[in-house]
């Protein structure tokens, strides 16, 4: 058995073995020492390799699925070796021959299936990569949906897309996997390299055409080599993972960058679309706009807001979709209703097509498809717009195949085929008689002892059971003479004669005996022939299923965006393909989800207009931190991503021209890693910006400059809002401390200055969170570090020190010096400690109230006596 192990191994050095021996998968040696710590399990051995104990752990196999999802999460690939034959058919090869095994799957990232390893709401892509002389692409496949794309891309997008598909696994070639290594670990991509035979662009041709039956590839679009490489590694990875059981994928569908926005990593970690920065779906753009009542609607929700639409015609229709939806509420209420009996069509299909389904993934198929004629049914006297009348012609046509599987299945059907019990009485008699005989053996035995009875008019004849003759009928010896002779003898067989009683077999007997006792096992082979031929006439028509499938996610996702337009108030954006940004009261969707959760206070909404048919529109933004200038500048940001992904936006109106790439340096956070400080890496971020952008793009910048010194941070944020003016032309939102650049908006064309509003009391700062034309005076840094909680003798202290330095800019920079030069390097005891103020009557008073003794007339009297001492 070690030697077999061994061997097995051998083949698959960089994966954990399950080997499976019985109920368990057993790990050995280094692989027992990994699991064990990984999986937090016990560590044992068992037998001796060349002396020394060989460490061995185990999982049960039924519980198998928790164990993988850890190690893969945790970085490990698992090749799962089943038993290839029972031990019984073993011992026919001798009486020491061990039972054959094989790997049967590799277990992957990019390759799961199974819902316990998955998010039902995410897309679990698996990417392959190839550049061909700077000729470049990029393909991604969902196995567990069949969803299977490829895009031509040049090879400093890699990075980007990435991020927008968030792949599970990418697989490369050996010869760039330590070339495109910053880029993964940047991204936390697992990688896979294979040797350059997969990505052949030849060979990957021929596993393409033989995969799709077809005699070329052109039938689907004119790729180029690099796509059929990429493409053909991603099949030939699918083929080594799977053992050559192929999973249901889909056509290709080829993809081009210029039709979607582009948003790098660094903005899409800053906006947090789909993951807050914190890491988890919580606080995300994602997680407070997902009303999706289907795991398919969930996943496209995903795709479309990390993927914004370039083509306005696309906008428009999917705007239209989801307007039809508010308009006719009642009628889509109904729709959401039947959706959300929609199990996960694409999930199930995809598992029956690799042989890990069961059951239940048929009645899976067979509820979605049943509720999607309803679906259709509920819709066919609407005027639906362009985009759901298309999807709604992709919901009928399957009413034979639900017919079958409602007459062949249970309304609640086991999880695995082995299990049985899953096909309908009724549907098969075979099947029903085998059932019958199983469950009622007694009463079918019985009632052929009454037939016998009838036959030979003997009253006394019995039908019994041992277990050295099996089932036999017996009667008294006076009869035997009977029984024996013709006509009786032809039908009833003598086997045996005993003092006092003659025992008795006929053929119909016998074959009941083995239907008998053969009748569990019979009925679980019929059903697992049923269960065969159901699955295959489900994939007989998979592309159908598929094609429904996405109807129902479109569906699902126009009535989600439409119930959040309602419930949240968010307005229909008007998109073209001007140049236009004007938003009226917009919100930030997060921010205001969370004060409305947290306090119940209400967002502050804002207006902002960066329009200009020519040449840049840019808005200078000063003001204090904490008033809400990040906010502000990501709020916009997030209008035009959701406009564009062809949702309604969180203000009270909005007109948006297309717009072609989504820019933003927010926040600040340094990369020890690789050696980078927070302000270069600001600068690198900055510097990609302003290399890429276009005067299609719409960029926000916040506080540029701020990690070095004052007069070289003024000067890069000053050269940096004149390259956009100038060169870039973008729309942008431009956040700074440094008041000196105000004077830009008298200078350029296009620049205008605004500023968030606060209000000073007391000497403490009310922040009023509204954005108005015109600069802010200074940036209340000092106020703001008071309500931080900083020590009263610190801020004293900051107030004197920013007196002095005002003092001296202003009498100009020698006097400045002069004023630096008399401050003592430690004067904080030189500070007068604030005096405490003296207590005046209200106050007292108020001290000593008691309110929970006090009674209404009390209460009352007490009010009138507080407003004479406040007049005092």
């Amino acid at each position: 058995m070690m030697a077999q192990y061994l061997e097995i191994k051998e083949a698959h050095k960089d994966a954990l073995l399950f080997y499976r021996m019985g109920d368990f998968y057993e790990m050995f040696f280094d692989d027992a020492v990994a699991a064990a710590e990984a999986l937090d399990i016990a560590l044992t051995k068992r037998g001796k390799h060349e002396g020394d104990d060989i460490p061995m752990c185990g999982v049960p196999v039924h519980a198998a699925e928790g164990y993988l999802l850890t190690l893969i999460r945790k970085g490990f690939r698992v090749a799962v070796c089943e038993q290839m034959e029972s031990p019984a058919e073993a011992k026919k090869r001798g009486s020491k021959s061990v039972v054959k095994r094989d790997v049967v799957r590799l277990v992957t990232p990019g390759t799961l299936t199974e819902d316990a390893l998955l998010e039902a709401r995410r897309h679990n892509f698996l990417a392959a990569y190839m550049d061909i002389r700077g000729d470049a692409a990029l393909a991604w496949s969902d196995i567990s949906t069949g969803a299977f794309h490829v895009m031509p891309i040049k090879p400093a997008r890699l990075g980007p897309e990435l991020a927008r598909l968030a792949p599970s696994e990418l697989i490369v070639s050996e010869a760039v996997e330590h070339d495109l290594s910053e880029i993964t670990s940047d991204l936390g991509v697992p990688v896979t390299a294979l040797g350059r035979a997969s990505f052949d662009s030849t060979n990957a041709e021929k596993r393409l055409c033989s995969l799709f039956s077809v005699g070329t590839l052109e039938a689907f679009a004119p790729f180029t080599r690099p796509e059929v490489s990429a493409m053909g590694a991603l099949v030939d990875y699918l083929d080594i993972t799977q053992k050559g059981k192929l999973p249901l994928l889909q056509p290709p569908a080829r993809e081009f960058q210029d039709r979607v926005v582009q948003i790098d990593a660094a903005t899409r970690r800053n906006l947090e679309l789909t993951h807050a920065l914190s890491g988890g779906r919580a606080g995300s753009l994602l997680s407070v706009m997902d009303r999706t009542v289907t795991a398919g609607g969930a996943r496209l929700l995903e795709q479309r807001l990390s993927s914004p639409s370039r083509d306005l015609e696309t906008v428009q229709r999917r705007l239209d979709a989801v307007t039809f939806c508010v308009e006719n509420g009642s009628n889509t209420g109904q729709i959401r209703e039947a959706l959300r009996k929609v199990p996960d069509l694409d999930r199930a299909l995809s598992r029956l097509s690799l042989g890990r389904g069961g059951p239940r993934d048929l009645a899976a198929i067979r509820n979605a498809l049943t509720q999607a004629e309803a679906i259709a049914d509920q819709t066919g006297a609407m005027d639906l717009p362009d985009l759901l009348t298309s999807a709604a012609k992709d919901l009928t046509g399957h009413g034979d195949l639900i017919d079958l599987l409602d007459a062949s299945l249970i309304a609640d059907p086991p999880l695995l085929a082995r299990d049985g019990g899953f096909i309908a009485t009724g549907y098969d008699g075979e099947l029903d008689e085998a059932r019958k005989l199983r469950d009622e053996g007694r009463s079918v035995i019985a009632g052929m002892q009454q037939e016998y009875i009838g036959a030979t008019g003997i009253q006394s004849l019995k039908i019994k059971h041992n277990n050295v003759l099996g089932y036999f009928i017996e009667t008294t010896a006076t009869h035997a003479e009977k029984m024996m002779s013709p006509p009786l003898s032809d039908t009833f067989i003598h086997r045996q004669t005993t003092a006092n009683q003659v025992r008795f077999t006929t053929v119909p007997l016998s074959e009941m005996e083995t239907k008998i006792l053969n009748a569990g096992g019979r009925a679980l082979e019929i059903e697992k022939r049923l269960y065969e031929t159901l699955s295959g006439a489900v994939l007989e028509r998979a592309a159908q299923i598929n094609t429904t499938a996405r109807a129902l996610a479109e569906f699902d996702l126009a009535t989600a965006l439409a119930d959040l337009a309602r419930g949240e108030d968010w307005c229909l954006p008007q998109v073209d393909s001007s140049r236009s940004f004007d938003i009226v009261g917009g919100r930030h969707p997060v921010v205001e989800y969370a004060l409305r959760k947290q306090s119940g206070d209400s967002f502050v909404a804002n207006d902002c207009t960066l329009t200009a048919e020519d040449g840049a529109a840019i808005w200078l933004l000063t003001g204090p931190n904490m008033a809400g200038k990040s906010t502000f500048l990501r709020q916009n940001a997030l209008i035009a991503l959701l406009a564009q992904m062809g949702s309604y936006v969180p203000a009270d109106s909005a007109h948006i021209g297309l717009v072609s790439q989504i820019f933003s340096r927010v926040g600040a956070s340094d990369d020890l890693a690789r050696g980078r400080s927070t302000f270069m890496v600001e600068m690198v971020e900055t510097a990609a910006i302003l290399n890429q952008a276009d005067d299609r793009a719409l960029v926000i910048l916040d506080e540029i400059g701020r990690g070095t010194a004052t007069y070289d941070g003024l000067s890069i944020a000053w050269a940096t809002l004149e390259h956009l003016h100038e060169v870039n032309q973008s729309r942008a939102l431009f956040a700074t401390h440094y008041h000196e650049m105000t004077a830009l908006a008298g200078k350029l064309d296009g620049v205008e200055n605004a500023t968030v509003a606060v209000k000073e009391w007391e000497g403490e700062v009310i922040f009023l969170h509204e954005v108005r034309k015109g600069a802010a005076d200074r940036s209340y840094g000092v106020q703001v570090a008071q309500l931080a909680g900083l020590p009263k003798s610190v801020v004293e202290r900051a107030r004197v020190v920013l007196d002095a330095l005002e003092k001296g800019e202003r009498e100009g920079g020698a006097a400045q010096k002069a004023i630096v030069d008399d401050l003592p390097l430690f004067s904080v005891s030189a500070t007068p400690p604030p005096q405490p103020t003296k207590p005046s009557p209200l106050d007292a008073m108020i001290h000593d109230i008691h309110p929970d003794e006090l009674t209404p007339k009390e209460a009352l009297d007490l009010i009138y006596k507080l407003k004479e001492a406040a007049k005092t």
